[in-house]
């Protein structure tokens, strides 16, 4: 409810230029597959997508002290965000369940395929959490490419950059050619790989392949935007 009152102030503010989100349907299950550059990219889609759109997020977001704690948890709460623990072995599972329950009612499932925030801009290699979630519900995938909410908000910044977001959303991916082929890990390496090459030609990032988490134990290297 707070995010519906938030949302044409957000809106009035940022200014959103959209390209393609036609390409998202009306109805069904739909997954939203998007790059993760800020902070602020669980705050836009939502703001932009008619329909609720439902990502996960660590439970310790919901945990933290202080005014940054307590803004942090009201984000979330309001934007629909559903916490799940993530640690210990079975904390991937956990999230794969929550998010086909959403696709299983009919919903829409945000996903980052890349599982973390880019430590520098650019476009990491991406799990394949988003290909499992793809081939068990059936749904589509459309790729969602964040492309300047880095310049927004930073990482380790808190209060946004007031500037106009742009975002861009691609062609729905079917994946029904591999119907039944879950838990095969090279069916699920190429249709992640699908996946991000869609996000790479959409955003215009350079990309790695190396998983982001690995990367930030790493010096940045500004990234090279392509003009789009």
């Amino acid at each position: 409810m707070k995010y519906i009152i938030l949302g044409p102030l957000l809106r009035l503010i940022f200014r959103p230029q959209v390209e393609g989100l036609e390409n998202v349907p009306e109805n069904g299950p739909v997954i939203l597959a998007s790059n993760h550059l800020s902070f602020s990219d669980s705050i836009f889609t939502p703001l932009i997508v008619k329909r609720k759109v439902t990502f996960i997020a660590k439970a310790e977001y919901f945990l933290g002290k202080g005014i940054k704690g307590w803004l942090t948890k009201m984000f979330f709460v309001s934007s629909g965000t559903i916490p799940v623990d993530r640690s210990g072995g079975r904390a991937a599972r956990a999230a794969l369940d929550t998010q086909l329950k959403v696709l299983r009612s009919g919903g829409i499932a945000g996903i980052y395929p890349e599982g973390t925030r880019s430590p520098d801009g650019r476009l990491y290699r991406g799990k394949t959490g988003v290909a499992r979630l793809a081939l068990e519900s059936g749904a589509p995938v459309v790729p969602l490419a964040m492309l300047n909410a880095d310049e927004i908000q930073p990482p380790g910044q808190l209060i946004p950059n007031v500037k106009r977001v742009r975002i861009r959303f691609g062609a729905p991916l079917d994946f029904s050619r591999y119907a039944g082929m879950a838990g095969d890990r090279f069916v699920e390496r190429a249709v992640t790989d699908e996946i991000m090459y869609e996000l790479m030609e959409l955003s215009g990032r350079e990309y790695v392949d190396m998983y982001a988490q690995k990367a930030k134990s790493r010096p940045a290297v500004p990234s090279q935007p392509v003009p789009v």
